[in-house]
């Protein structure tokens, strides 16, 4: 028996990375899985496909998390085709890295439209479906703790305000036995941030444990907090750094 037999998880952002991961650690631990993509068909039937092999169901939606209409239509599409709803992972995201005074207009308002609009939205659509015992987990980032490079000034503000938003939702929802996290990836080894990659060095020199992350190191962390033993763990954030932010 898996710890989340029977459950049904929507991950944002999961055809790929960390958000691929989460995924296939959910339905390792018995849920069935939907994921939502912008362009990456390919890479998202890879991730159904694995699934599948798991022995859960699995559903692939194209959905650009700019998109607040879509993203509420990949929720309740979720909950319309697999039974419901029990996990939300807000994970999809982008990473803008340049300085204020070159920040374009359109850059602001997308970054702010995927990182901070669509979860609240998403959390919105997907409460309307969940129980007891329903999670709503946000992937943030230990540079919403520690800013320790130029450029970062957009991407912080972004990851900083689904903290906000999630002591707010741990308000609104614990009455109800729903409870919402933010986890904090720190450098995690994937093709957005490849541990060999040019920028590496600059980061692992911050890096406690002096090595990257792996996408399975926060796919855990959301495990945890999406079972049973996740229960009484709201309105809060666990980081998983190596000691980025130590």
């Amino acid at each position: 028996m898996g710890t989340l037999d029977g459950k049904v998880a929507l991950i944002t952002g999961g055809s790929r990375g960390i958000g691929a991961a989460i995924a296939l650690r959910l339905a390792e631990d018995g849920a069935d899985v939907a994921i939502t993509f912008e362009r990456a068909a390919d890479r998202a039937a890879d991730v159904v496909a694995s699934i599948e092999k798991l022995g859960g169901r699995a559903l692939a939606l194209q959905a650009d998390a700019a998109d607040a209409d879509a993203v509420t239509g990949a929720v309740d599409q979720t909950a319309a085709e697999l039974g419901g709803l029990d996990v939300l992972v807000n994970n999809a995201g982008v990473f803008p890295a340049a300085p204020v005074e070159d920040l374009a207009t359109e850059t602001i308002d997308r970054t702010l439209a995927i990182h901070v609009k669509a979860p609240l939205v998403a959390a919105r659509a997907a409460v309307r479906h969940m129980k007891e015992g329903g999670r709503i987990v946000s992937i943030g980032s230990d540079l919403a703790e520690r800013s320790p490079f130029p450029g970062l000034s957009l991407y912080s503000a972004s990851k900083s305000a689904l903290v906000g938003m999630t002591k707010g939702l741990a308000r609104d929802l614990g009455p109800r036995g729903i409870t919402a996290m933010v986890v904090h990836p720190g450098s995690t080894d994937t093709e957005m941030n490849p541990a060999d990659g040019p920028h590496s060095g600059d980061q692992l020199a911050h890096i406690a444990l002096g090595h990257y992350g792996n996408p399975s190191d926060i796919a855990a962390a959301v495990a945890y907090l999406a079972g049973p033993d996740g229960r009484y763990l709201t309105g809060t954030s666990i980081t998983v750094d190596g000691g980025f932010t130590a």
